[in-house]
């Protein structure tokens, strides 16, 4: 295989490519380039440890994580039999309408089998098991303990070259064909690229202003009714949400959040207190009752962060940037990991396409897949009042739509459906308005609008 890489290498001239960054995103660009460069390189200032382990420079792993079925899917085609070794660690792999509880709207979704399926583990296992498997792959080569001081472009700096480094492995400049940036939210690409003659990427932001705490607590059969997961999110009504998942180690993780620059408490008792404002009762049933692993640790996030690389007129050759680099999300939609993984899916398409243009292809190719997720937490961010943002009409609509959508998910497996494979990436977020499926939901909003009216009159009568 290795040798069957190289030479496809060299007839395309590709020799090296340079991933920065570590995370499942920069992992997950490793397996992909490693079928195109006959050496890759992964750059990570974090001193790797073992699997399962909390990396520092991935703070966000010691909060809530599951992996979406288009996630779990596009990593399953880069490692064949990932869910079934996450399975062997202690992950759940657990079919996301008929193991959980979807509550939304003051209700909750019906239950039933479906073939969406996603896995339940914590960020260090999830990332620790690639990061071996990417480990395995012959060509690829991993320098952690390196920081990754700037780039190196050539004279004219119409192609970058290399990036500039020091740490334990290397202090010198190291060159390659293509860098790619996998670095995060925190990437210095935008102020790189402008220090050798390019603008800024256009930067869209929307202030969330989300507050969120963890803790972990024992779980146990019986808990949540048997099943996996409950998710509660914040309305425009109640500005508080939380989330609970099954993980390794017959543990339950739980996030709490709340918006409009209230803060979760870090005490165990004022936690669990807290879980009690939620629009629904079943983490609050759990933790009152269960035993606590730890304190809960709590974090902000200010603002959700998309950089328009596909709208820059200008852009060097030899460089590329995936994942969170382009795209922060509100972690409270758990989004992240899922768009990195399907990005690395068109950045495999698009180098089998050749290296002509490869950047402005990808770019392109990685906004398509960062609209969905983006426009269905904006919309759901911009329900909430203190949320700056303009709505327009239609954002009006959409949003009382979607939350008669969750009503008739009450009952209707086709909405149950339909919003989950929206919120899987499995769907664009427009399926959602496919016309028999409005169809049904405005019908059943008709219908329970005459059933309130005619008990509130009863009400009235018999009062």
């Amino acid at each position: 295989m290795k040798n069957t890489v190289v030479a496809s290498a060299a007839q395309t001239g590709r020799d090296r490519a340079i991933v920065m960054g570590g995370s499942i995103a920069g992992l997950a660009a490793a397996r992909v380039l490693s079928d195109h460069f006959g050496e890759v390189i992964l750059v990570e200032r974090d001193q790797f440890g073992a699997v399962g382990e909390h990396r520092r420079g991935a703070p966000q792993g010691r909060h809530t994580h599951g992996l979406l079925a288009g996630g779990l899917r596009a990593l399953e085609g880069f490692f064949p039999g990932l869910s079934e070794e996450a399975r062997r660690a202690g992950g759940l792999g657990i079919d996301l309408t008929r193991d959980a509880h979807w509550c939304y709207e003051g209700g909750e979704y019906v239950r039933f089998a479906s073939d969406i399926e996603g896995l339940l583990l914590s960020r260090p296992l999830l990332e620790g098991i690639i990061r071996e498997r990417v480990r395995r792959i012959p060509n690829v080569h991993f320098w952690d303990g390196c920081v990754v001081e700037g780039l190196i472009s050539s004279p004219d700096n119409r192609r970058i070259t290399g990036i500039k480094i020091y740490g334990e492995k290397a202090a010198r400049p190291v060159r390659a064909d293509l860098v790619t940036d996998a670095t995060g939210r925190g990437s210095n690409s935008p102020m790189w690229l402008e220090a050798i003659g390019y603008r800024k990427p256009k930067v869209e932001r929307i202030e969330v202003n989300v507050a969120y705490a963890t803790c972990h607590f024992l779980r146990t059969p019986d808990h949540l009714n048997g099943a996996s997961l409950a998710s509660i999110p914040a309305t425009p009504n109640n500005r508080h949400g939380g989330i609970i998942l099954a993980q390794e180690g017959n543990r339950w993780v739980v996030t709490l959040s709340a918006r409009s620059g209230e803060k979760v408490p870090t005490d165990l008792g004022q936690f669990i207190e807290f879980a009690r404002t939620l629009p629904a009762p079943y983490i609050y049933n759990v933790i009152s009752r269960a035993q606590a692993i730890g304190e809960p640790q709590s974090a902000r996030f200010p603002a959700s962060v998309r950089r328009c690389y596909e709208h820059m007129n200008r852009f060097p050759e030899g460089f590329l940037v995936l994942g969170d680099a382009i795209c922060s999300f509100n972690p409270v939609y758990g989004q992240g990991i899922t768009v990195a993984s399907l990005e690395a899916a068109e950045l495999d398409k698009a180098l089998r396409e050749g290296s002509r243009k490869l950047a402005q292809r990808f770019f392109a190719r990685a906004a398509k897949i960062v609209d969905a997720p983006w426009s269905m937490a904006a919309g759901n961010d911009l329900r909430m009042p203190d949320v700056p943002g303009k709505r327009t009409v239609a954002d009006h609509f959409l949003h009382w739509y979607l939350a008669k959508l969750n009503m008739a998910a009450r009952y209707d497996k086709s909405a149950v459906i339909a919003f989950q494979k929206a919120q899987n990436l499995l769907a664009p977020p427009q399926s959602q308005l496919k016309p028999a499926l409005m169809a049904r939901v405005l019908s059943a909003a008709i219908s329970l609008r005459l059933v309130t009216r005619t008990s509130v009159k009863s009400a009235q009568q018999t009062a």
